[in-house]
């Protein structure tokens, strides 16, 4: 692992599982004190209760960083859920809106809480996890307009908070994931044969590969990307 993260305070939403844990443990690795946010705390020192459709929950979460370290160099909005294998007919409008509370609005709040911070100091990194579903393609068999709408929400946000926020130094990106095997998916496997096949690299991607490019993202390597999402899906979207 590199040092690329060392001395840095970052936060990481949807810690407790999948994607988010990776990314915890992958910025411990690299150095930074990374305090972990979920619906129930995960373990550890860092570990705090946040429920990110609550605006004022997640003020609470930072300003308990704030107080505890002083800034806030990077935040990953990470928190994520899936409606999925509901037809869209059939979807009712709290199922729709339940699934934008935590994927969209969930990352507003997330991102413009610790924006605030990093504003008031002149620097830090955003990252958002949005989804190959949003802008790159529409997942089948299952069906996910709530998801898929989420994620392309994410990007077009991302793009526009970086926007207004480059020049005050601040930097906000993100990471467009295929199909990663987490808890999210097992329960998928019947599923896993056709994506295998639609895959040209043949292969779901680990955790670890996503963690790997949201530290890239918040490294100063990354300092003149500016709204980019990068897109990891083994090509999935390629055929």
């Amino acid at each position: 692992m590199s040092t690329a993260q060392q001395g840095r305070v970052v936060a990481v939403t949807g810690a407790a599982g999948g994607i988010g844990r990776a990314v915890c443990d992958r910025l411990r690795a690299d150095g930074a004190t990374v305090y972990g946010l979920d619906l129930a705390a995960p373990a550890g020192p860092y570990g705090l209760a946040v429920d990110v459709t609550d605006a004022g929950s997640v003020e609470a979460a930072f300003d308990r960083i704030l107080h505890d370290e002083g800034r806030v160099d990077g935040v990953v909005a990470g928190a994520g859920i899936v409606e999925d294998d509901v037809a869209a007919e059939t979807m009712s409008s709290q199922q729709f809106s339940g699934v934008l509370a935590v994927n969209l609005v969930g990352v507003f709040h997330t991102l413009t809480s610790a924006g605030r911070r990093m504003l008031e100091q002149g620097s830090g990194s955003c990252v958002a996890i949005s989804s190959m579903s949003g802008n790159h393609t529409v997942n089948t068999p299952q069906r996910q307009c709530a998801y898929n709408a989420s994620k392309a929400g994410v990007s077009a946000l991302v793009r526009s908070l970086a926007a207004e926020w480059a020049g005050r130094g601040v930097r906000v990106n993100a990471v467009a994931p295929g199909y990663i095997g987490t808890e999210l998916l097992a329960r998928k496997t019947h599923q896993f044969e056709q994506w295998y096949a639609h895959t040209p690299q043949g292969r779901m991607g680990a955790p670890e590969d996503v963690a790997a490019t949201v530290a890239f993202l918040l490294s100063d390597e990354a300092g003149y990307f500016c709204g980019s999402e990068l897109l990891m899906d083994g090509g999935y979207t390629l055929v």
